[in-house]
């Protein structure tokens, strides 16, 4: 983790909001191709460690139709206590629009954990969630906006409804972006999901490179995150470090 956090930090200038991908046009049939990869110090989710506080190593693609339309998924290692789950696997799919100067984006996304063996006392894993997002612009600050609902979230806890806001600021110094974001989880059956309903938040500076011969993009980040969670109420009062405060940095290469 150390190591990576300095190299994001060299290559910044200092040191992550969620870079674009880049698109890779496939004939005239109005499909674009957005596939990265990336190397992390850590994979949070909504605030939570999903290895650990280890490495994390990843890979997304995205398929968009010039319509709007698009279907995605997304490959990372995970490491969760009690459990053999060792992958995580996301398929992802929906439409953006614009309404005046509002971006929408309304799709679902399913969490699948493949090899995960059940065992007394562990709860199914996979779930799915809808999405609403939205995105606007005022001058180098894009402004955004989310709320995700899933029937019956993670470790079938029942309904879980999460909101997220947040802003990305281009600021114009260093070519490096400024990020900030906050959300809150409420879970319906906190005792099934190891946790009380919780907010968390962070904030991030990233920068992009231009690679010269290959003409792909790396974006270097750092950002600082942390939750409401205490430790001893975090996952099953187990004392796991993983809800806590931290750092992460991550590399990102766009094809």
């Amino acid at each position: 983790m150390r190591k990576l956090l300095l190299a994001a930090l060299a290559a910044t200038g200092l040191a992550t909001a969620a870079p674009a991908s880049a698109q890779i046009t496939l004939g005239e049939a109005g499909l674009t191709l957005s596939p990265t990869a990336t190397v992390a110090s850590d994979y949070l989710f909504r605030g939570i460690s999903q290895t650990r506080s280890r490495m994390a190593y990843q890979g997304s693609a995205e398929l968009v139709h010039s319509s709007g339309f698009y279907i995605g998924t997304f490959i990372s290692n995970v490491r969760f206590a009690g459990t053999d789950a060792r992958q995580e696997i996301d398929a992802f799919g929906g439409y953006r629009f614009a309404i005046g100067p509002v971006n929408l984006d309304v799709g679902a996304q399913g969490y699948f954990y493949p090899g995960f063996s059940r065992a007394p006392g562990v709860q199914e894993m996979d779930f799915y969630e809808g999405y609403v997002k939205g995105t606007y612009e005022i001058g180098p600050v894009n402004l955004l906006a989310a709320v995700n609902v899933s029937p019956n979230y993670y470790g079938r806890s029942g309904t879980g409804v999460y909101i997220e806001g947040g802003a990305d600021w281009k600021t114009g110094i260093w070519d490096l972006t400024l990020g900030a974001r906050v959300g809150h989880q409420w879970i319906e059956r906190n005792p099934r999901f190891g946790t009380p309903d919780y907010a968390w938040w962070g904030i991030s500076v990233s920068r992009d490179f231009v690679l010269p011969v290959l003409g792909n993009t790396i974006t270097a980040s750092v950002g600082y995150y942390d939750t409401s969670i205490s430790r001893g109420d975090c996952i099953f009062g187990t004392r796991q470090d993983i809800c806590g405060a931290r750092a992460v940095g991550s590399l990102t290469f766009k094809f």
